[in-house]
């Protein structure tokens, strides 16, 4: 595996070699946490593993970070006053049944790692012991951070932001497996990447009424199932075809009998935006559309709107020394400029307090023509890929290592 990194200095090779050394360490953590996952804030198990693994390899810990969140610190004993960076892995599961026959099948029943969590734990683990053992090569100081709840707003990052954990960090650094994209493939780009993830719901108060004489009440059911449709209104007639929005309804319940008009109806959904301008917007609108339609056939809407992660926007330059990384160090890898996906993440947190980049890492399965997506029961990833996310990280630590030992330009 070596060999195809030719483009690695004398330093990153020597670590990489000392990663791919331990994949079978690495593929056995991943294993084990993907057998015994915890959904967000309810992580036990996992954190108290975690920090297991990060004495026994000598790294400084802290615990209890947001609740159930993990530090690893590790100060360079190399002469030089390195750059600190920070490198991000979330290790909550879904309320999902795994369905795939393997080995490492989830044990709990109903929850499981079906997003490659567990993954990006158990590749962070492994750079974290292999830049212990290097420790008098770095000059600098590199933060690991495990965070809880990334999958449930609030999210886990909010919390590690709010505890200081990156006063004096330089960058930060966050990856994710993608089992849709090829092994291989990086992909990234500069500026906005993942959109902002809101919540609300909407509850409509009637009067109950038999459902022989419906005049004599006010249906809630009917009156919530015009919001619902006029709320369609506001991304493809309200909003600039320019801009990308989605606003979706994925529940709705009322009623208590066939032959009863329903009191009360109740419906949530999410929105998903790109800018500050756009989510405000939609949220007004939500408002004032359950509020009017409502009124205006004798009913109530209280809406509960909810601000859940923002947008994720990537730095420039964090993002050009991802591309530089892949596209010079690894030949046989490719870099790809990904579109912004309307998916959501609360890495977003960190990239609002220092500069950073979050990434996606190819890993599609060999011999599968029809990719299983994430959160899906029956989700995998090509465990190669753990490697990956660890080669990349490395050399972004070497990369700044190369730059703060290089002399400044005098004139």
């Amino acid at each position: 595996m070596l060999a195809e990194n030719g483009g690695v200095g004398n330093l990153t090779a020597s670590w990489i070699k000392e990663l791919e050394d331990g994949y079978g360490d690495i593929v056995a953590w991943r294993r084990a946490f993907h057998e015994f996952p915890e959904l967000s804030f309810e992580e036990i198990r996992t954190p108290a593993r975690i920090a297991e693994l990060l004495q026994s390899f000598g790294i400084e810990v802290k615990t209890d970070i947001g609740g159930h969140g993990v530090v690893g610190l590790l100060k360079g004993t190399a002469q030089g006053n390195g750059a600190h960076i920070a490198f991000r892995a979330d290790f909550d599961g879904l309320p999902i049944q795994d369905t795939k026959d393997v080995p490492y099948k989830s044990k709990v029943n109903g929850v499981m790692h079906a997003c490659g969590h567990d993954g990006h734990t158990a590749a962070l683990l492994g750079v974290a012991r292999v830049l212990k053992k290097f420790q008098h090569e770095i000059s600098g100081t590199v933060t690991f951070i495990f965070q809880h709840a990334e999958e449930k707003p609030p999210g886990g990052a909010i919390s590690f932001v709010k505890e200081g954990v990156l006063e004096n960090v330089d960058a930060i650094y966050g990856a994710h497996l993608s089992s849709v994209i090829p092994f291989g493939v990086i992909g990234s780009r500069a500026g906005i990447k993942q959109a902002s993830a809101d919540t609300f719901e909407v509850s409509v108060k009637g009067l109950s009424a038999h459902g022989a004489t419906p005049e004599e009440g006010v249906d809630a059911i009917a009156i919530g199932a015009q919001i619902i449709t006029q709320l369609q209104h506001i991304v493809s007639r309200r909003i600039s075809a320019a801009k990308q929005a989605v606003l979706s309804i994925g529940k709705f319940q009322g009623g208590t009998a066939e032959n009863i008009v329903a009191d009360e109806a109740v419906f949530s959904g999410t929105v998903r935006t790109f800018d500050e301008e756009t989510r405000q917007f939609i949220k007004e609108e939500i408002i004032h559309l359950a509020t009017y339609i409502a009124g205006a056939h004798h009913a109530k809407a209280d809406v509960d709107y909810q601000f859940g992660y923002p947008p994720l926007v990537n730095h420039k330059k964090e993002t050009e020394i991802v591309q530089q990384i892949v596209e010079r160090d690894f030949p046989t890898w490719t870099y790809e400029e990904l579109p912004p996906g309307l998916g959501a993440e609360d890495f977003s947190y960190y990239l609002r307090e220092v500069p950073g980049n979050f990434f996606f890492v190819g890993a599609k399965q060999e011999n599968v023509d029809q990719p299983i997506p994430h959160h899906h029961p029956l989700f995998d990833f090509d465990e190669q890929a753990l490697l990956n996310i660890g080669k990349v990280f490395l050399s972004i630590v070497d990369h700044y290592e190369k730059e703060t030992r290089q002399p400044a330009n005098s004139n």
